[in-house]
């Protein structure tokens, strides 16, 4: 049976939150997070009967949880909105005035959106779509780039009992139109085109072509935002602006009573093969569940501006910039464009400007900002920030430090946040005021989470001992199928060990903290040795020469499989042999001579989405030698693959 390797990096660094951070903070400190999670774990229904308290509904609950054959149900019997809770019942608290959305634009004047006229948008938006046929339970398919079109569009569809289906602005059409016939939807959202790095994108056309497949789409409602010259197809496009102006909508839309188990959303996540699956979750367990972690791991005070960088056709942009911060009455900074447009102090400029007190980014992110250098954040009065997060894919401890260091001034703590599209939100993370930070954990389990690293035969892995991550318990914010096929939904999560298999594999530290080492899909099998490229890649990262690297396997005839690393080194280092040997002697060091990469090839940049993640899978055609790289066209710069591809190491 194939081993995990039993060690990370040999990570010793513990950073603690400041006094006067702890002081102010909703969670103190670790005895009182202690305290509630052990109440939070021994009676879990009770604890969240408690917590939902705090939402306003129209129907009270009968039964908190119920397991129908392995498919969970959260506060059967009880009525909501969730549009509701996350406007009219925030204007109800006296908010009415305050600041829902900033919108930043790539270019141009940034814009404002208080909760009164966040409701009024959203109300006139409900009517349209009534007007339009679209009924409670019809799917609406959003295509939409970062525009507070696309929260509104959300918020009306949850308004009205619509499940609304976000798909990533950066997605091709062909993305596209298998998420429109997986979901059958009846309307599409889009837009004439979108803003990337002073480029414009043509939404529009890809709409086109995908809906010569996709007979279920009888309207399509357009935004205009780049002014592009658009095909109008007769009685089934419309534009946004006029359609919201007509004489007979309304600027209120009464809201629908919702039964906390119907559907709010489907939203899409690739696997490594097969179709992508939908995820689905319902209006009241995720709502509860978004509401509160965000509450609670970003420590929410009534002043604070908050800016998360991710992008809305994500789940991080679902739960942590529409649902979460609007149902706990907060202030949102929303950016249209790239950390690095025009320049490398995009993200910088916009914390100055607008007084920013949390960042929330990927470390994706950080590491390319960390490559620029620190003279880009130092131009820049970041003295606002009080709290730093993670989030998307494990930080590799050197890339912590640089951010806690260069960007927080070394008094933000920061919350390494792990959670996944099933989840709906944060299950392992800090606490800011109360967890002692080691760089590169994800440190403990939020309230009500009891998580787990599992060997192949189900038996529990020992301290530091790598194995599957796995959830013991049912919590409000996860999946409840996977739309169009429970099959799917039980064979993919629960099959294997019984409880939620959430496809990364981790580690446990003596001290009870969490080590994500990557997916399971991206354990490299050296010799009978699984090896995590998460593992190798921060070791790559903690050397002083090296800016950001992906590691893939390739065939080997001896180990079965070896390691292939892309390197980016940082600005001014050289590329030579000899600093390739030390790359490789430095993994062997921190990881173990088993980990060492056999091929390294340095490199420019990385095949990258226009959200920031690195494409592994073309990294790994490339090491093979393959030319196979499937579609390339929607990478922030499909010119990376062809450089990479004609510099591979053999």
């Amino acid at each position: 049976m194939p081993e995990f390797i039993d060690s990370i990096l040999k990570e010793h660094r513990i950073f603690f939150p400041s006094e006067e951070f702890k002081r102010k903070a909703i969670i103190k400190s670790m005895a009182e997070y202690s305290k509630l999670y052990k109440k939070s774990v021994e009676n879990p229904e009770a604890f969240w009967s408690g917590m939902a308290q705090q939402l306003d509904w129209l129907k009270k609950w009968d039964v908190v949880l119920r397991n129908d054959a392995g498919f969970f149900k959260w506060f059967e019997g009880g009525y909501l909105n969730v549009s509701c809770n996350c406007l009219d019942r925030i204007i109800k608290s006296g908010k009415k005035d305050k600041i829902a959305f900033i919108w930043e634009p790539e270019s141009g004047e940034s814009k404002t959106y208080t909760y009164g006229q966040l409701l009024k948008e959203v109300c006139r938006f409900a009517n349209v779509l009534k007007k339009k046929g679209v009924q409670r339970g019809h799917v609406v398919e959003i295509y939409l780039p970062m525009i507070p079109e696309l929260p509104i569009a959300m918020l009306a569809c949850a308004r009205i009992g619509a499940i609304h289906s976000v798909v990533f602005a950066g997605f091709s059409y062909d993305a596209l139109k298998d998420r429109i016939q997986d979901s059958n939807a009846e309307l599409l959202i889009t837009a004439d085109g979108s803003f990337r790095n002073g480029k414009v994108f043509p939404l529009k056309g890809n709409a086109d072509a995908a809906l010569k497949e996709c007979p279920t789409i009888k309207n399509v409602v357009v935004v205009k935002r780049t002014g592009s010259s658009v095909n109008m197809q007769n009685s089934r496009d419309y534009w946004w602006h006029e359609l919201i102006k007509e004489k007979d909508i309304k600027d209120f839309c009464e809201p629908e009573r919702m039964h906390s188990e119907e559907s709010l959303f489907i939203l899409y996540t690739s696997g490594t093969t097969g179709k992508p699956k939908g995820i689905l979750h319902t209006q009241a367990g995720y709502l509860l569940y978004v509401y509160q972690t965000f509450k609670w791991i970003f420590d929410i005070k009534d002043k604070d501006v908050y800016f998360c960088t991710a992008d809305i056709g994500w789940i991080t942009g679902h739960s942590y910039i529409v649902y979460g911060p609007l149902s706990n009455g907060a202030t949102v900074v929303m950016y249209e464009g790239s950390p690095t447009f025009p320049k490398p102090d995009r993200f910088w400029r916009i914390v100055e400007k607008h007084k920013v007190t949390i960042f929330y980014t990927a470390p994706t992110a950080i590491r390319a900002l960390a490559k620029e250098g620190d003279e880009w954040p130092s131009r820049c009065n970041l003295s606002s920030l009080r709290l730093l997060g993670t989030v998307g894919e494990p930080i590799n401890p050197e890339a912590w430090v640089w951010y806690h260091k260069v960007i927080g001034k070394d008094k933000c703590p920061v919350v390494d946040t792990w959670w996944q599209t099933e989840t709906g939100g944060i299950l392992i993370t800090p606490l800011p005021g109360a967890t002692p930070l080691k760089p590169g954990s994800a440190t403990k389990p939020f309230f009500g989470i009891v998580a787990d690293v599992l060997r192949e035969d189900g038996s529990k892995a020992n301290a530091d001992e790598g194995g599957y991550l796995v959830i013991r318990n049912p919590w409000p914010g996860m999946l409840r199928t996977v739309w169009n096929n429970p099959d799917r939904y039980k064979h993919t999560y629960f099959e294997k060990f019984g409880v939620y298999l959430t496809g990364d594999t981790a580690k446990i530290d003596k001290d009870g903290y969490f080590w994500i080492m990557g997916r399971i899909d991206d354990v490299i099998k050296v010799a009978g040795h699984r090896i995590g490229s998460a593992e190798v890649e921060s070791s790559l990262v903690s050397h002083a020469a090296v800016a950001e690297a992906a590691v893939v396997p390739y065939p080997h005839e001896i180990k079965g499989q070896a390691i292939y690393a892309f390197v980016v080194l940082k600005n001014g280092i050289k590329k030579n042999d000899e600093l390739k040997e030390g790359l490789k002697k430095h993994v062997a060091d921190h990881v173990g001579p088993i980990a060492k990469p056999d091929k390294i090839q340095f490199a420019d940049d990385l095949p990258k989405t226009r959200s920031g993640k690195i494409m592994r899978r073309i990294l790994k055609v490339i090491a093979e030698g393959s030319t196979d790289y499937g579609n390339i066209m929607t990478l922030a710069d499909p010119g990376v693959v062809e450089v990479l591809a004609k510099n591979m190491v053999k």
